[in-house]
Parts: C-alpha cells; sequence; structure tokens
C-alpha cells in the first residue's frame, strides 16, 4: 500500500490464497488521501483515514486520522489517534489521543484522553470509566 506496508500474511485454504497487510500504525484499513465516503462507514478492524467521512464513522479497534483527515459527523470507536478534524461527537471507550493538530469541533466522551499542546476541542469533555460504559452500550 505506497509503501506502509509492515507485515504481509499469506494463508492458503482449499486452494485459495489471502493476502492481509498492515500499515506501519497496525491498519487493516486504509481511507487513502481524496478518497471521500458520504454516509455511515463501518470497520471491524483497525482504520487509518487520511481521506474524509461524511456521516457516522464506527471502528470496533483503533482509529489513526492523519493530518489531512476529516470527519464530518459522529466518531465512534475503541481507541483514537486523531491529528485531523472532527467535526461532531467523539465517543471512544478507550484511549483517546489528541495530536497537536487535531481540531475537535463538537461533545468528547472518552475513558482517557492525551493532549498534546496545540491541540484544540470545542464541545464539552467527559472522561472516565463511567464514559466507557456509556459509550459501549
Amino acid at each position: 500500500m505506497l509503501g506502509t506496508r509492515e507485515k504481509t500474511k499469506v494463508a492458503t485454504n482449499n486452494n485459495t490464497t489471502v493476502r492481509t497487510s498492515t500499515t506501519r500504525d497496525g491498519a487493516n484499513c486504509v481511507v487513502s488521501t481524496g478518497t471521500k465516503i458520504e454516509g455511515n462507514f463501518r470497520s471491524t478492524e483497525n482504520t487509518r483515514l487520511d481521506g474524509e467521512i461524511i456521516g457516522e464513522f464506527r471502528c470496533d479497534k483503533k482509529v489513526v486520522m492523519g493530518d489531512k483527515s476529516r470527519i464530518q459527523g459522529k466518531l465512534i470507536a475503541t481507541d483514537a489517534l486523531i491529528m485531523g478534524t472532527v467535526d461532531g461527537e467523539v465517543m471512544i471507550s478507550g484511549t483517546l489521543h489528541l495530536q497537536a493538530t487535531a481540531v475537535i469541533n463538537g461533545d468528547i466522551s472518552a475513558k482517557a484522553i492525551t493532549v498534546e499542546e496545540g491541540a484544540q476541542y470545542n464541545g464539552n469533555c467527559k472522561i472516565g470509566a463511567s464514559v466507557k460504559q456509556a459509550v459501549t452500550a
């Protein structure tokens, strides 16, 4: 995947070969720069987002948003590392990492959060174990 492959698994079953690869950040699903998804999007795997999603984005594992990425809608995930922009609610059942380039315009709910200097969020922020229960429900 554009030189970002870290490891590739090959499994053979009944003459069928299945290849799965992951990026350096462990993503199995990649939404590349220039890609725009309109509507709800769900991933059961670690996901790298460098494009744009207009709608709800649910990820059962970890989301990594690149610095040019954008979500216009709700983000729901287990863990998230955000370098891009979210215009909507962010609900994380694990840890939310906001890098210096992150911009969140909406309410945040997470079990734990780390915020780098320069990151911006505009909205209410609820952090703690009780939030995890509400997000996973």
